[in-house]
C-alpha cells in the first residue's frame, strides 16, 4: 500500500529543504544519507581513539600506584617532581631509600609516610612563598579540623578565586592546617573576614 503524504522537510546533512514521502525521512537523498553514515562512523571513531589515548596517558601513574616499589624516575613521574628533589630528600633522610645493585629503590609505603607528615620547607627546598604556608600550618595547631573549612568549601560558599583567597590569608595572617592532602583554615577566622 503505497502513501500519497507529501511533507516538506530539510535535510539533516546539507540543510536543503526537500519534499519527503514520510514523516521520518532525515535525508534528501541516498547520498546525503551515505556521507551522513559516514560523518557518524568517523566521529564514532575519533571518539574511541580519544578515549584509548587517555587510557594510555593514565595507565603508567595507575601501574605506578600498585608497585610497591619505585625507582627514582617512577618517583618522579608519580610526584611531578625532579630527579634533584628526590635525592635531596634521600640525602636528608627524609624519604628512606634502598640500593640493589645500582638501582636505588623507593618504598611506596615510606612515600605515603612522607606526606603524612608534615616535613619542613628546607628539606625539600619549597620556595619562599611555599615556606610562608608551611610556617602557617605549624602555627595552625590550636585548631580542629571539624571546625575549618577546607580551602576549596571556602571558594564555594563565598565564591573567590583561588588567588584572592591566597591574597586573604596572607594579608590577615590566616593559619593553614595541613591534613593529608588538602590544607584547612578556621572557620571563626573566615566567617568574621568574609561575612
Amino acid at each position: 500500500m503505497s502513501s500519497n503524504i507529501k511533507v516538506q522537510r530539510i535535510c539533516q546533512h546539507c540543510g536543503t529543504e526537500f519534499t519527503a514521502k514520510t514523516t521520518v525521512t532525515q535525508y534528501c537523498g541516498d547520498s546525503c544519507a551515505k556521507q551522513a553514515y559516514k560523518s557518524r562512523v568517523r566521529t564514532q571513531k575519533v571518539e574511541q581513539s580519544n578515549k584509548e589515548t587517555q587510557l594510555i596517558r593514565t595507565k603508567p601513574i595507575e601501574e605506578l600506584f600498585a608497585k610497591e616499589y619505585l625507582t627514582i624516575t617512577e618517583t618522579c613521574k608519580l610526584l611531578s617532581v625532579s630527579r634533584w628533589t628526590i635525592w635531596r630528600a634521600i640525602k636528608n633522610e627524609d624519604l628512606p631509600a634502598g640500593k640493589i645493585g645500582r638501582r636505588t629503590l623507593i618504598k611506596h609505603s615510606d612515600l605515603n609516610k612522607l606526606f603524612k607528615q608534615n616535613i619542613t620547607p628546607t628539606e625539600l627546598n619549597i620556595h619562599d612563598e611555599q615556606r610562608q604556608e608551611q610556617t602557617e600550618l605549624t602555627d595552625a595547631g590550636q585548631f580542629d579540623i571539624e571546625d575549618c573549612y577546607s580551602l576549596t568549601e571556602v571558594q564555594n560558599k563565598y565564591g573567590i578565586s583561588e588567588s584572592a583567597l591566597q591574597n586573604l590569608l596572607k594579608r590577615n595572617n590566616i593559619p593553614k592546617i595541613k591534613h593529608g592532602w588538602f590544607a584547612y583554615v578556621p572557620k571563626t577566622l573566615i566567617d568574621k573576614l568574609l561575612q
